[in-house]
């Protein structure tokens, strides 16, 4: 039992280093849940507790995972219309003023 949960730390704390909003609120959502599913599976073969935390490693670490993604995904967006907002218009004059 200890080993488990060692293991389960272990993989936890490996789990936090991508550290966005939607990264570290999918952990604690997936968490729960997992420790909820987890907690009543195990409940109908005898071990609840340990059902709990598998559950709740595993929900965290899938939790993470989704929510680091869409971080990424939002911070690409944001690059993307960034790069789109620094583009100059086609036609200068010489001194640098927009002509439309």
């Amino acid at each position: 039992m200890k080993t488990l949960t060692l293991s389960l730390l272990a993989v936890i704390s490996i789990s936090s280093c991508a550290t966005g909003p939607n990264a570290q609120t999918g952990s604690v959502i997936g968490a729960l849940g997992g420790a909820a599913v987890g907690g009543i599976i195990g409940n109908q073969s005898g071990r609840g507790l340990e059902g709990a935390l598998i559950g709740g490693g595993i929900g965290a670490l899938g939790g993470n995972a989704i929510g680091n993604s869409q971080d990424q995904r939002n911070n690409q967006q944001y690059n993307n219309n960034y790069r789109q907002q620094q583009r100059r218009p086609s036609g200068y004059y010489q001194n640098g003023q927009p002509y439309y």
